[in-house]
């Protein structure tokens, strides 16, 4: 099962806009193409539409492009952040990009939106990571989130 599948049962356009940021900041990664066009090409032809066989679920527009776009803008001050949680054995190159991915959208949004209260950013982003994974991958992304919103957010914000 794709995780556009396998996340449109559980979740609503919130989660389906966090999903979806993460394949768009792949695909920017990947391709080099910039954010803006990554952005409206979501907009316009993947969010709500059938790809393949696959229903894309109705994402959060706003939350959407706010997500990839913050993190493309912000990355010099998100990347250190990640670098900082992980363990010595454990350096960002060594890190799969789709995690990557999904760390950078989930330290964005604690940086960024002080309107979501910490353990749903953690959640949601741990939700988007069982989308792709099915093994510790999860627990991995919930930890070094968990160290990064004690730095970002020491009172728990949101």
């Amino acid at each position: 099962m794709s995780a556009a599948a396998s996340l449109k049962k559980s979740g609503g356009a919130r989660s389906a806009a966090r999903l979806a940021a993460v394949q768009a900041l792949y695909q920017i990664d990947k391709s080099g193409g910039p954010a803006a066009r990554v952005v409206e090409e979501f907009l316009e032809h993947r969010l709500g539409c059938e790809i393949d066989g696959d229903v894309y679920a109705r994402a959060d527009e706003t939350l959407f492009a706010d997500v990839v776009r913050g993190v493309c803008e912000r990355l010099g001050e998100i990347d250190p952040l990640i670098i900082g949680a992980l363990s010595a054995d454990w350096p960002m190159e060594r890190v799969e990009l789709v995690i990557k991915m999904v760390l950078r959208a989930g330290v964005y949004e604690l940086l960024a939106r002080p309107d979501v209260p910490v353990t749903v950013i953690i959640t949601e982003y741990v939700d988007v990571t069982h989308a792709f994974y099915g093994g510790n991958e999860p627990g991995f992304v919930n930890g070094v989130l968990d160290r990064i919103a004690r730095v970002v957010r020491p009172h728990g914000g949101g």
